[in-house]
Order: structure tokens, then C-alpha cells, then sequence
């Protein structure tokens, strides 16, 4: 075996490597310091300032080709198209409800979720408290609005998905804490799910919704969740998985690639947050980028579109843009 080392050594040895060691240390902190990591969302601005006095409080987004965005005015009835320009223009408003009708909870006539076919085929939601009026509607290009299929109009349709693969519309209910499937063609709605996880518990339930992995997700307002609902043989619907929590006053969200990692508008606090596969969140866009209580979002490649309302602030209404450098 090799012979010990000489104490006088061994201390010379020991002096040598906590130096280097310190030294690296020195030199790996300043490399960190000259290139920080980058933020997971950055590159925010504002695409379209929107007009408050005409209405204009987008609720919902969809994408079209090339950066056109498709939004509908939550309680002007009325749906735009808002061009990578910035300028709007309304393809369509809604017939106004007989007088006495009262929407559940929002009370005003309201607009909700709106999706795009790859034809151009517009779909969206539309609330009134009125049976004539209440549920799924329809406006190919160049047509006029039509309603294709009757919801319950106590209830409050919200969020809308579209599945075209089977040719499925997927549509929340937060009144009544459900999830109305329907076909794209237009037809009589089933109640597709019903859950204590998609009730409300005072303001608002079932909201937003996507089709993502053979699954339902939807958020809940009131309980501050991100919830999953596989989609079972034959269409019915798996039970419930609650995949975040802690996300109150959550509106609409959208995945930010072909993860489950997804990005969540938090309405009242003007923040939008990045939610990880295993529910962890933290916020990437805050007031300071221009957000006015954000009620939706849309991804198209690694740029992100979020819509605000303005609901509480009563400020600025606004679609903004932001770029996605992290997509797992």
C-alpha cells in the first residue's frame, strides 16, 4: 500500500484545494450573474388597446391564421376579429333578450367562450336567462349568427372546447356545475359531467376548458383548481382529477406546447400564472405588463395572446402578446 503522507504536506495539500474550490465557486457565481436564467414568459406588450365606452371587455379568445385573434365582447353581444394590427372589427352582435330577462348571477346578457374550426367556423356561448336565446351558437364565414343547439337558461355557459376529431363541443356551465357536450353540428346537449369538484361555492364554478390528451381540463373558479376529466370509451366522461389548487379566481387557461404544463389567467389579482405538470405555480405576468383582470389565453407556437377585461380596474381593456421560452 502507498506510504502516508507527510503532515506538513497533507496541510499544504488541504490550504491548496479549498482555494481552487473557492475560486470556482467565485468564477461559476459570476457566470450566473452575467447570464441569468431567462424568464419562463417574457417580451410582454399590448397589441390592442380596447374601448371600454363601446363595450369592448373581450371575455374568450380563439386564433386564426396569422396572428388574427377572435374574441368575443362579454357584454356588448357582440363578437370581433382583432387583426395583428391592433384594429377590431365586429362580425357579429347578438339579438338582444326580451326586457325582463335576467341572466344567472352576471344578470346582463353575456358572452363566453368562443373556438375556431379549421374551416373557419365560428362557435361561442351565448347567456341570457331566456330559453329562446340561452346556449351554443354558430357563425360560419361570411354568414349571419345562428344558435344550434338550447341550454338550460338557468345556467351560465362559460368556457368552450372544440374536439374535431370527434366533432364535439365542450361546454361549462357555472351555475350549474357542469359540462354540456354537444355536437358540432348542432343537436340536443348532454350533460356530460357533473362533480362536487365543478360546483360553485358563491360567485362562479366550471369555467375554462380545453381538450388536451383524450381529456376534459377545467378550471374552477370559486375553488381555485385545475381539474381533469379523461374522456372514456365511447365519449362518457372518467372521473375527476384535481390537477392544481391554490389558483383562485382562475378564468381561462391554455397549454403552452404538447405537456400539460399550462398557462392560467388569475382574474382579480391581474396576474397570469405558469402551472407545472405536478400543480406547482408560480406568476410570469403581473399589472405591470399590461394585464386588466385576464379573463382568457390562446398559444400559437411559443407566443402567447391574453385577453383582459377590465372588469374591476375599469382601465384598460386589452389583448396582449408575450413570448414562451419555457414550453415543457
Amino acid at each position: 500500500m502507498p506510504s502516508p503522507t507527510p503532515l506538513p504536506r497533507r496541510r499544504h495539500l488541504l490550504t491548496t484545494a479549498v482555494v481552487t474550490a473557492v475560486a470556482l465557486t467565485a468564477v461559476v457565481g459570476h457566470a450566473h450573474a452575467a447570464h441569468p436564467p431567462r424568464p419562463p414568459v417574457s417580451d410582454a406588450r399590448v397589441v390592442a388597446h380596447l374601448d371600454k365606452g363601446d363595450g369592448q371587455r373581450p371575455e374568450n379568445i380563439t386564433l386564426g391564421p396569422g396572428g388574427t385573434a377572435y374574441v368575443t365582447f362579454a357584454f356588448s353581444r357582440q363578437v370581433a376579429r382583432i387583426g395583428p394590427d391592433g384594429r377590431v372589427r365586429v362580425l357579429a352582435t347578438l339579438p338582444k333578450p326580451q326586457d325582463g330577462s335576467t341572466t344567472p348571477v352576471l344578470t346582463s346578457p353575456f358572452l363566453g367562450g368562443i373556438v375556431r374550426a379549421d374551416d373557419g367556423t365560428l362557435y361561442f356561448l351565448y347567456a341570457t336567462g331566456s330559453r329562446d336565446l340561452t346556449g351554443v351558437w354558430r357563425l360560419r364565414p361570411g354568414g349571419t349568427p345562428q344558435r344550434i343547439a338550447a341550454l338550460p337558461p338557468e345556467g351560465l355557459p362559460n368556457g368552450l372546447a372544440l374536439d374535431e376529431r370527434d366533432a364535439q363541443l365542450y361546454a361549462t356551465d357555472s351555475v350549474l356545475g357542469a359540462v354540456w357536450r354537444v355536437p358540432a353540428r348542432g343537436g340536443t346537449p348532454t350533460r356530460w359531467a357533473t362533480a362536487p369538484e365543478l360546483a360553485r361555492t358563491g360567485f362562479l364554478g366550471a369555467n375554462g376548458v380545453k381538450i388536451h390528451h383524450g381529456a376534459a381540463w377545467v378550471t374552477n373558479l370559486d375553488k381555485g383548481t385545475v381539474l381533469r376529466i379523461p374522456i372514456a370509451r365511447h365519449g362518457a366522461a372518467g372521473p375527476v382529477e384535481v390537477r392544481a389548487t391554490g389558483l383562485v379566481d382562475i378564468d381561462d387557461f391554455a397549454f403552452t406546447g404538447r405537456g400539460d404544463t399550462l398557462l392560467a389567467a388569475i382574474n382579480a389579482d391581474n396576474e397570469v400564472a405558469l402551472v407545472r405538470p405536478d400543480g406547482r405555480h408560480t406568476t410570469v405576468l403581473t399589472a405591470a405588463d399590461g394585464l386588466q383582470n385576464p379573463t382568457s389565453l390562446a398559444v400559437r407556437g411559443s407566443k402567447a395572446y391574453v385577453t383582459s377585461g377590465a372588469y374591476f380596474t375599469d382601465e384598460d381593456p386589452n389583448l396582449l402578446t408575450a413570448r414562451i421560452t419555457s414550453r415543457k
